[in-house]
């Protein structure tokens, strides 16, 4: 049961600080005239960044036309595949504690349940490390693409010119540092719940059986 809560809570806290987040960039530019002039950039999840303008319209920034401008990247794929495992989880933590609470005599009784319990929990392990692997790289990737170089190298007045852009405020991205924490926790959570579902399994009883009946061998009388 206590496995079980765990699993519950650190799956929701790996969707929860991913799948709601949403933060504004504001970016500086330092026109060579000593006018400032700002723009925001705000993205959230799922983080398609190349969805996301900078510049909407045809507008003049520093006596400069600019024409429509969208951030660069596209971490949906990593975002979408983290939060949708974390969501799986959720879903097949409520099933297990419904079927521990209402069918556990039959889950004992039957060598097909523990068997396809711990099968599900090993591929769940597996899908925890791959993907808070591909999550950790998306989130660099949004990194990147939101500082100052990432912001400089899309804007076509910021290369070449006397304008300055630089990224004066940040979006507070802790949720999604912690979420890439929780990713791999949930992994380790998920591993030790495997071992404990693995104990229910017949391959362990026979395993254990085995081990015993070699110990309780009786040694020869000496002639």
């Amino acid at each position: 049961m206590d496995t079980i809560r765990k699993n519950k809570l650190t799956a929701i806290f790996a969707f929860g600080s991913c799948g709601g987040f949403s933060g504004k960039n504001i970016i500086s530019l330092f026109c060579g005239d000593g006018r400032n002039e700002t723009l925001s950039a705000n993205f959230h999840y799922p983080f398609r960044l190349s969805q996301v303008p900078l510049v909407e319209g045809n507008t003049t920034i520093c006596n400069h036309s600019v024409t429509t401008t969208h951030m660069m990247g596209d971490s949906a794929s990593s975002a979408e595949f983290f939060v949708g495992i974390a969501i799986v989880c959720f879903l097949y933590s409520m099933v297990a504690l419904l079927v521990y609470l209402g069918y556990m005599h039959v889950y004992k009784d039957s060598d097909f349940g523990p068997i396809f319990d711990f099968v599900i929990t090993a591929i769940l392990v597996f899908l925890w490390l791959v993907c808070s692997s591909a999550w950790a790289k998306g989130l660099q990737n949004v990194k990147d693409a939101t500082d100052t170089d990432g912001i400089s190298g899309t804007l076509a007045l910021c290369k070449g010119s006397n304008i300055t852009c630089e990224v004066t405020e940040f979006a507070n991205m802790r949720s999604l540092n912690i979420s890439v924490v929780f990713g791999y926790l949930n992994m380790f959570v998920w591993a030790g719940n495997a071992w404990f579902v693995y104990k229910e399994t017949r391959w362990h009883s026979q395993k254990f059986s085995a081990q015993s009946g070699h110990g309780r061998q009786q040694v020869p009388a000496p002639i």
